[in-house]
């Protein structure tokens, strides 16, 4: 019985001994791949950041969106980096580890993707605005019918001020999904101002003295004539616009053309007579009923 014993205790350390010498073996073996997997890591640390470097600053040159200058040198970086990781694992025999570990990955990512959509889709939306450039900072734009300025423009969301200094964050999927007017690409506007004249009045004399009337309005284009059309019978006046161009498309140069446009067509209208009508409401007294009795049966006590 003890003989069997110290049968199995050798047998067992003769078996720990050969594991060993194995392990020691393949490592010695090993030992030239695992320093080139070594070396290539090391370097590829290092060329990885000379190349975000040499990314940003080729972006910055063509860009001048910071955001995206920064994550395309990191994108770049980090693949560099994974590349020279793989290539090392496999000199190492790791390739099924290799597998099970973009595997994993692939399937975090997929959940992420499902979790983050919301900010994936901003991320994209933003990364093609700052590629296509629709506005810039500083312009004067109307997004999601607001009409601000632009302040910021993020790789997730545009920071804009509104004209009564509210500042907002716009997400960039907003954004790039409605309409985007920019006050600020042209230098041109044109201001259409709707107003009405009675029926007793001249059509041909309303219109001479409206043109002669806007003539002098602040911002206004003298290359390009005031033009004004008759637009339809209203019920208590004859409706037309005044159509004319501003040489500036700023918010502030609208508003103070449009201001001065309506004082002066006011005062061309009162020095010449011309009516601007209120709106005509007629009753008919004589068909009302009060009480079961007609109003115009009705004595007056």
């Amino acid at each position: 019985m003890l003989k069997r014993e110290r049968w199995s205790d050798n047998t067992a350390v003769e078996l720990v001994v050969k594991k060993l010498e194995g392990w020691l073996h393949d490592l010695i073996v090993m030992l030239p791949n695992f320093a080139t997997a070594v070396v290539i890591v090391v370097v590829g640390v290092i060329a990885s950041r000379w190349l975000q470097i040499a990314v940003k600053n080729v972006l910055a040159r063509a860009t001048k969106n910071e955001a995206i200058s920064n994550l395309l040198a990191t994108i770049s970086r980090v693949v560099l980096l994974c590349l020279c990781l793989l290539w090392a694992f496999s000199l190492l025999h790791l390739d099924k580890t290799v597998t099970s570990m973009l595997a994993g990955v692939g399937v975090i990512g997929l959940a992420l993707g499902f979790a983050f959509q919301d900010i994936a889709a901003n991320f994209m939306a933003g990364f093609i605005m700052a590629i296509h450039r629709p506005f810039k900072v500083g312009d004067t734009v109307e997004l999601t019918n607001r009409m601000c300025r632009v302040l910021r423009i993020n790789i997730r969301a545009t920071e804009v001020e509104t004209l009564d200094g509210l500042n907002i964050l716009i997400p960039n999927r907003e954004v790039f999904q409605n309409a985007i007017i920019n006050y600020t690409q042209t230098d041109t506007r044109r201001m259409d101002l709707k107003v009405g004249t009675a029926y007793s009045d001249d059509m041909v004399a309303v219109r001479q003295v409206v043109v002669e009337a806007v003539q002098n309005v602040p911002y206004r284009e003298q290359e390009r004539e005031v033009e004004l059309f008759f637009e339809e019978f209203g019920d208590s006046s004859i409706g037309f616009v005044v159509r004319i161009w501003l040489n500036n498309a700023t918010q502030l140069a609208y508003l103070t053309a449009r201001s001065e446009a309506m004082i002066a067509i006011k005062q061309a209208f009162d020095q010449n007579g011309i009516t601007i009508p209120f709106p005509i409401r007629t009753l008919d007294f004589g068909a009302a009923v009060v009480g079961g009795e007609r109003l115009d049966a009705m004595k007056l006590k």
